[in-house]
């Protein structure tokens, strides 16, 4: 399954985006600030992940008690998923899904998660290897 995030505004305080599954748009996207962390630290918790390719692996979460998508080998981060939520205040450096509300909000974000776990989910039965390309 190949993802792809096109960052669509990037604002003081979030980032905003479009996931897409193959060609398919599949949801809207809430992520914390984009940085530039070439040139300025990291703040834990409000910086949006490096653009870049990155595996996608269905991994166990403690947090939420099931598998979760988990991006891999992001540089400057851990335990990267994409995830349920609704504003910036819900993440702390993972990709929300869901569809948009406001230009800094989202809804309906489990019905836009279970769509995307259930492609993800497919493709890993297949044995076909996920990856999300971040623009």
């Amino acid at each position: 399954m190949k993802l792809k995030l096109i960052r669509t505004s990037m604002q003081e305080g979030f980032t905003t985006g479009i996931l897409y599954a193959g060609d398919e748009m599949a949801a809207h996207t809430l992520e914390p600030q984009q940085r530039d962390l070439s040139t300025e630290p990291k703040v834990w918790g409000h910086t949006a992940i490096p653009a870049g390719t990155y595996p996608v692996k269905l991994m166990p979460s403690g947090r939420f008690k099931r598998k979760m998508p988990y991006l891999i080998g992001v540089p400057h981060f851990t335990g990267v998923m994409i995830h349920c939520g609704n504003t910036v205040a819900d993440t702390h450096g993972c990709i929300l899904v869901g569809e948009r509300k406001e230009c800094d909000t989202l809804k309906n974000s489990r019905v836009a998660f279970n769509r995307i776990y259930a492609l993800l989910a497919k493709a890993e039965e297949a044995g076909e290897m996920s990856t999300v390309i971040i623009h």
